[in-house]
């Protein structure tokens, strides 16, 4: 081989290398649970301060009338994972420890679709799609797990698998989870996983935002040469609410605005991490919520802002959540997006930009935004479909919103009109 040859390979494999590098964007998902769309101060919010997420928004997009397909949060994680209504991929509620099944196995994740793209995969944080071996995140394309399989006032599945080193708490036995004696024992009392085990019960919850954050940061530079995808749901600020000594009492708003202050600080972190790793420029990150606030819980709950309703509704608050998109030097800066969108959204938007292709297999109900997010497009979407349960209770399309039954979070009639 001639030095003329060695030299045109090598510069080759340079090139190919990079655009590799700059085909391959990283994609980071931050999920809150039960944050109202007015729970930040970007969406104007009088006393919660959230520094780190207007700092998100003034550097990439806040969008206006983004939406969850679900006012629950197993509905609405399943439908963000596949791109598809609770009522195709069959997970139309909220999942329980006594539930056997989960996520059917036969529907295609962003995850399970981006290995197919050589990419790294993560879930950190609450699952809640299926807690049994197979349903778990690692059988939905997850190369790692670490959370809290469902929401943190459910309890301990008796036949959960035990890590031989698990941390039992609060004078906890293996005899008395075995014996069912946690059933409803107490609301808080959830276990930790890593993988397919448990390894702490009860999870010590006042620590699990910094915990999923210094887990999320070692994910990404653990991988910072190779292209991945975090998904990163969070427990809070789902009651019962915990915040970490370091944020405890320091809101005006009390407890649920120290917790919602110290996911401000763990996006911060995360966004500082890429920035660190120099994956800033490569990485599209989107923060949102799973649905609307908990507004029964009162000053434990969150706001709708100027929305009516909140979670377990279908009007505006229920279902309308933040969503902000960041991708410094692709997504313009400081963009206040009116258009529509949705996380269904999310799977065909992240396989375009990945290079991939969306499966024809089956019927999807999502769009790709790429072009909305790079080109300052239109946004594809112009419909919502409003489900509750198996039951589709409004459809909005463009500016109007028909609603077929209305009612409010106890399940009362509700008359009043409203326009989105």
């Amino acid at each position: 081989m001639t030095l003329r040859c060695v030299i045109s390979c090598f510069i080759l494999a340079v090139f190919s290398s990079l655009s590799f590098s700059q085909d391959k964007p990283n994609f980071v998902i931050i999920f809150a649970d039960d944050m109202g769309y007015g729970d930040a101060g970007c969406y104007g919010h009088p006393t919660i301060k959230t520094p780190h997420l207007d700092q998100m928004a003034r550097e990439g997009m806040r969008m206006t009338q983004f939406y969850v397909a679900s006012p629950v949060c197993s509905a609405s994680r399943a439908a963000l994972l596949t791109g598809r209504l609770p009522i195709r991929n069959g997970i139309t509620g909220v999942l329980f420890p006594r539930n056997e099944t989960g996520l059917p196995k036969s529907e295609n994740t962003i995850a399970t679709l981006l290995k197919k793209e050589d990419y790294a995969t993560a879930c950190i944080g609450k699952w809640h799609l299926g807690h049994k071996n197979g349903y778990l995140p690692t059988g939905h394309g997850f190369d790692y797990y670490y959370g809290v399989p469902y929401s943190n006032d459910m309890y301990i599945d008796s036949a959960a698998p035990l890590a031989k080193n698990v941390i039992l708490r609060e004078g906890v036995t293996e005899e008395k989870i075995r014996a069912n004696e946690y059933y409803r024992h107490k609301p808080d009392y959830v276990p930790l996983m890593r993988q397919e085990e448990v390894i702490e019960f009860p999870a010590d919850q006042a620590t699990l935002t910094k915990r999923y954050t210094e887990e999320a940061i070692k994910f990404i530079k653990k991988h910072k040469k190779d292209p991945f995808f975090l998904y990163l749901p969070h427990t809070m600020p789902h009651t019962p609410l915990y915040a970490s000594e370091d944020f405890e009492g320091t809101s005006l708003r009390g407890l649920y605005g120290d917790v919602i202050e110290e996911l401000d600080w763990s996006v911060g972190q995360v966004l500082e991490a890429l920035r660190e790793t120099g994956l800033d420029e490569n990485t599209l990150v989107v923060f949102t919520s799973d649905n609307g606030p908990w507004l029964i819980q009162k000053l434990k709950g969150g706001s709708s802002g100027l929305l009516k309703g909140a979670k377990f509704t279908t009007w505006e608050g229920g279902m309308r959540v933040p969503g902000i998109f960041w991708w410094p030097g692709k997504v313009m800066a400081g963009d206040v997006n009116r258009e529509m969108a949705s996380t269904l959204d999310l799977l065909p938007t992240i396989l375009d930009l990945a290079g991939g292709s969306v499966p024809g297999d089956r019927v999807m109900d999502g769009y790709s935004l790429k072009d909305m997010l790079i080109k300052s497009a239109e946004s594809p979407r112009n419909e919502m479909f409003y489900y509750k349960g198996k039951n589709l209770q409004a459809i909005r399309l463009g500016s109007w919103k028909l609603h077929f039954t209305t009612t409010d979070e106890f399940g009362k009639e509700a008359i009043e009109h409203e326009e989105p």
